[in-house]
């Protein structure tokens, strides 16, 4: 049995000293860097695969015409873009790059699942339960979030090659191009993931339902302006499509937060109910008897 067990062992809120929480930080780095590498290097064997999926709805939305069909339908006002790519090198570091972002992506339910493992000691008991379950609702969120930012990229993009003067062809570097889709999918991921972290910091203790009810009317103007944004379209419907979804996580954190706040109250008056009406025996001690 090792070090770490026995002290578990000894402690039951699994409390640790400095050196052994040092080290469980290293462990638990290094399995998630491991994970990483190892989805990196297999990336790296479909890297074409994945640049053109990633690539294929901002040429289909914008892309200059490759065929004599394609070719006639365009008028003298249509705006294309060209994806390029310069450099004697710019082909393998974009090999680096893409398999890299593959990594961290496909890789998150490892790395997520080692920092709740983490976190999890710190928490009590009864809070300990509900690591597996942010993990789990953690990877599908953020998962959500990219798959938004992969449906409007198309009308995105639209509207930016919109700004190029008449009868020019924008030529758009591939990786500018994966750059710009590798923001917009953290960002939306990550967006839907703040409504996780309220959740967390309510059952800290440190963010209660009320407050979070309270300052409803900022975070829905905060979203929607993020919203607009975030998709620069003037299709209301584009905006929607992700501040919807932002709206209804981030009202289910508040009703899950006002119940786990009032379980936690009611639990609470149970406990100091039980200490007030608990029998006292007031008879005279006796010391001849």
């Amino acid at each position: 049995m090792n070090q770490s067990a026995r002290n578990r062992e000894k402690d039951p809120e699994g409390r640790m000293p400095l050196a052994e929480h040092l080290r469980e930080l290293r462990s638990r780095l290094a399995k998630a860097v491991l994970a990483v590498l190892v989805v990196t290097i297999a990336a790296a064997f479909f890297y074409k695969g994945i640049i053109n999926v990633f690539t294929r709805p901002v040429l289909d939305s914008v892309g200059c015409p490759t065929s004599f069909a394609d070719l006639a339908k365009r008028t003298a006002d249509t705006t294309c873009a060209r994806i390029t790519i310069n450099g004697l090198l710019a082909p393998f570091t974009l090999t680096l790059k893409v398999s890299l972002m593959a990594g961290v992506v496909l890789a998150s339910p490892v790395w997520l699942y080692q920092l709740w493992a983490f976190v999890a000691p710190g928490l009590h008991r009864h809070e300990r339960r509900y690591a597996y379950a942010f993990v789990g609702a953690g990877v599908p969120l953020f998962f959500g979030g990219a798959y938004f930012a992969y449906k409007v990229l198309p009308t995105t993009a639209k509207v930016l090659i919109d700004f190029t003067p008449h009868g020019v062809d924008n030529l758009l570097p591939l990786d500018d191009l994966l750059d710009l889709v590798t923001r917009m999918v953290v960002v939306f991921g990550l967006s839907f993931e703040v409504p996780l972290l309220l959740v967390m910091l309510n059952l800290t203790g440190a963010l209660s339902g009320r407050r979070m009810l309270g300052r409803w009317r900022g975070t829905i103007m905060s979203i929607t302006v993020f919203s607009a944004v975030a998709t620069p379209s003037t299709d209301p419907l584009t905006m929607l499509a992700l501040a919807a979804p932002i709206w209804a996580l981030y009202f289910s954190a508040v009703v899950f937060s006002l119940l786990h706040d009032r379980r936690k109250a009611r639990r609470e008056a149970e406990e100091l109910g039980d200490d007030e009406t608990s029998d006292l025996d007031l008879t005279p001690y006796d010391d001849a008897n």
